[in-house]
């Protein structure tokens, strides 16, 4: 089983963390006999946070209780608060879980943190479009490296820009290997798109008698 470490924020842009944590805590699209997964907010301190959309998220858990292993991975949402030196704690724990094997997921803000402790000198990554993180990380080498697309995967990290949301998700799930691949190209479609047609093919993708529920 996956625990997958949400770390939260003040600012924490809410949308960008909306399809892939609704779709694994729900398991909804999950095929036969996936294993499960556990997501928990971690953060600093116990304090609550408030996310940029006004909501209070009371974190689970703290940055120390981290299981550092290949079943863990984390979550690093947007904010716009990553230049606080206090966030340095959980980069550092990045750090630790990517060189175990464990998968970190970046999006929007939290990428030009990783990108300021070198963490994307090496790997191939994506972010807010060319020259975003050299304006937001002094540290940044990884130029050579940079992807123009809204979510990119290289090995245990996957990072994405505040646009790429979807793309980002489908990436994190294909990594987890939770959904049946047509499922997960039924639901990506159906969600860009909007067309029907990618609906009624996500239906026709679970085990019989699941689609039910969705067709009421």
């Amino acid at each position: 089983m996956y625990t997958i470490y949400v770390y939260v924020l003040d600012t924490l842009a809410d949308w960008e963390l909306g399809y892939v944590t609704a779709e694994l805590n729900s398991c909804r699209f999950f095929k036969k006999d996936s294993q499960r997964v556990t997501l928990t907010t971690v953060s600093g301190s116990k304090d609550p946070v408030k996310t940029m959309g006004g909501l209070t998220v009371v974190p689970d858990c703290l940055i120390d209780d981290i299981v550092v292993s290949e079943t863990s991975m984390l979550f690093l949402p947007g904010a716009d608060t990553w230049n606080d030196s206090k966030h340095r704690a959980i980069i550092e724990k990045a750090e630790e879980l990517l060189a175990v094997g464990a998968a970190v997921c970046a999006i929007c803000g939290a990428t030009a943190a990783l990108a300021d402790y070198g963490l994307l000198d090496k790997r191939r990554h994506t972010s807010n479009g060319p020259g975003f993180l050299e304006m937001f990380s002094h540290g940044y080498r990884g130029q050579s490296l940079y992807v123009d697309k809204p979510s990119v995967t290289d090995g245990n990290l996957i990072t994405a820009s505040s646009t790429g949301a979807l793309l980002w998700a489908k990436q994190i799930i294909e990594y987890l290997d939770v959904f049946q691949s047509d499922t997960l190209e039924a639901w990506y479609e159906y969600f860009s798109t909007g067309k029907l047609e990618y609906f009624f093919a996500l239906m026709q993708t679970l085990p019989s008698g699941d689609e039910k529920m969705y067709n009421k």
